[in-house]
């Protein structure tokens, strides 16, 4: 009998390494070490003539509706399939926004200008503003052109997996609304690092060993037990550093791929979990709208990310 705990013990002990041994892998490789660094002149400026690109007036065409880029098609597409005009207007209405100062970071092409009254769009690329009739201001994210507490509630879709700095982003956000303001964030979340590449779309013959090592591990690492695995390993060493006061926000860095646009997202600089979003804004005093009871387990992607801005002093 004595022989038999014993052994059973062992396998427990066992186990138990493998089980370490597998979450340590996780975290090591998963882990976002990257933090904010400044991007350099090339960076902008890749970036820049990018997303001027994917703007510019077509060429020729009848009708502003029709764009001549495959960009503004998957946008399109995109948009219509999670239903972001839908989302956009719950949040306006629940929070009787209609006739509050709104301004969009990273507005595009701005199909959402007509939600509110009295809206601003943000924007780096100048080829954008012939889409506006309200008003629009050339400018970056990470330095925004507006006075301290300037707008009631700030909106952005999709825009700050394309920042190299997000982090500096997150900070403006905060600091150009008023304390009591709303911020509704929806970023692509978790945003592959394979996507650059175009590993999914291209035939496994261009690419060496490593490549192909990398396209066949795809299904696995797309499928959302490993994906949820791994969020929860990482979510969990995170929220314990948030107990230790404000966090700095930690992301994977990518490679963005502005020569060829193999698809949604090949053009991201960084992968941001909404977890880690949601404890850099908490751990500043900012109170998350739609995290529930247990924020660990947020979805892993397709959510917008709701705050209220608390800002010392009274509320304005």
């Amino acid at each position: 009998m004595i022989l038999f705990i014993r052994k059973l013990l062992t396998t427990f002990a066992l186990i138990a390494v493998v089980l370490a041994g597998a979450a340590s892998l996780i975290i090591g490789f998963n882990f976002p070490y990257q933090f904010d660094q400044p991007p350099t002149r090339q960076d902008i400026e890749a970036a820049q003539r990018f997303y001027n690109k994917a703007y510019q007036a077509p060429k020729n065409t009848e009708s502003q509706s029709e764009y001549e880029t495959e960009y503004l098609r998957v946008a399109e597409w995109a948009a219509a399939i999670f239903n972001v005009e839908g989302e956009v207007r719950a949040f306006v209405d629940k929070f009787q926004l209609k006739d509050k100062t709104v301004l969009e970071i990273g507005s595009g092409r701005g199909y959402l200008q007509d939600i509110v009254n009295d809206y601003t769009g943000l924007d780096i690329s100048p080829t954008v503003q012939r889409f506006y009739h309200k008003k629009f201001v050339l400018g970056s994210a990470t330095a925004m052109p507006f006075a301290d507490n300037t707008f009631d509630a700030i909106w952005s879709i999709w825009v700050f997996e394309h920042v190299p700095n997000p982090e500096q982003a997150f900070f403006e956000a905060r600091r150009v609304t008023k304390n009591g303001g709303l911020l509704f964030l929806w970023p692509a979340w978790n945003v592959p690092p394979w996507l650059g590449q175009g590993y999914e779309v291209r035939p496994y013959a261009d690419f060496g060993i490593l490549g192909k090592i990398t396209k066949a591990s795809i299904p696995l690492r797309k499928s959302m037990t490993f994906r949820a695995l791994t969020a929860l390993s990482v979510r969990g060493t995170r929220a314990a550093a948030a107990r230790f006061g404000p966090t700095t926000l930690r992301y994977q860095r990518l490679t963005a791929n502005y020569e060829k646009y193999w698809g949604p997202d090949s053009d991201a600089v960084n992968s941001i979990d909404v977890h880690e979003a949601m404890l850099w804004f908490i751990t500043r005093g900012d109170e998350c709208l739609n995290c529930g009871e247990a924020p660990i387990f947020l979805p892993v992607f397709h959510m917008p990310l709701i705050v209220r801005v608390q800002k010392p002093g009274p509320l304005s």
